[in-house]
């Protein structure tokens, strides 16, 4: 009987740290974003991110194939994130504020960013036209992360009480984690 108690002990160890693990990953993967403060700000923050990660790419070269694919892949992953806070918060906001021509075209340049990664994972990583897609790639975001920066997001935070920005941010970074 001894036995079992110490079998179920652990098993029961066993769930609690596996479950803790998992939220510790969340709060750790949406806790940079969430610590930059407010919904605009922290979008900035994950922006430069994913820049970074471009110029990352963009220093391998054929020979790296393996390394492109990792990068490209946690590219992926943090633009979906993010992706998934501004469809399902920003630009439901910017509609909701007379922003709705605004929020469609952002919305519209997401399935592009799908396209680009799609054809970049069926691309050989080692392909002489993979960097120039990259680039490419990186070229179309940048367009898309100023508008936001410094026409779009700061409309929309102008047209927000200061209760409704808190609000938004507490939303957007909601959503992070469903995702984290």
């Amino acid at each position: 009987m001894a036995a079992n108690t110490r079998s179920g002990v652990a098993v029961a160890a066993g769930i609690a740290l596996g479950l803790s693990a998992h939220w510790l990953r969340k709060a750790a993967v949406q806790g940079a974003s969430a610590a930059t403060g407010a919904w605009d700000t922290a979008l900035a923050a994950e922006h430069a991110a994913a820049l970074r990660v471009f110029y990352l790419i963009e220093q391998t070269d054929t020979h790296q194939s393996a390394r492109r694919k990792v990068l490209l892949a946690s590219l992926k992953y943090a633009i979906a994130r993010h992706a998934f806070q501004e469809e399902n918060v920003i630009y439901t906001m910017m509609r909701d504020h007379g922003l709705t021509e605004a929020a469609d075209h952002l919305h519209h340049d997401h399935g592009y960013v799908k396209q680009y990664f799609f054809d970049l994972g069926e691309m050989p990583a080692d392909s002489p036209e993979w960097l120039p897609k990259v680039q490419e790639f990186r070229a179309m975001i940048v367009e898309h992360m100023r508008e936001e920066e410094d026409e779009l997001f700061p409309r929309l935070r102008g047209s927000l009480s200061e209760a409704q920005n808190r609000h938004v941010t507490v939303a957007m970074h909601r959503e992070g984690v469903k995702l984290a």
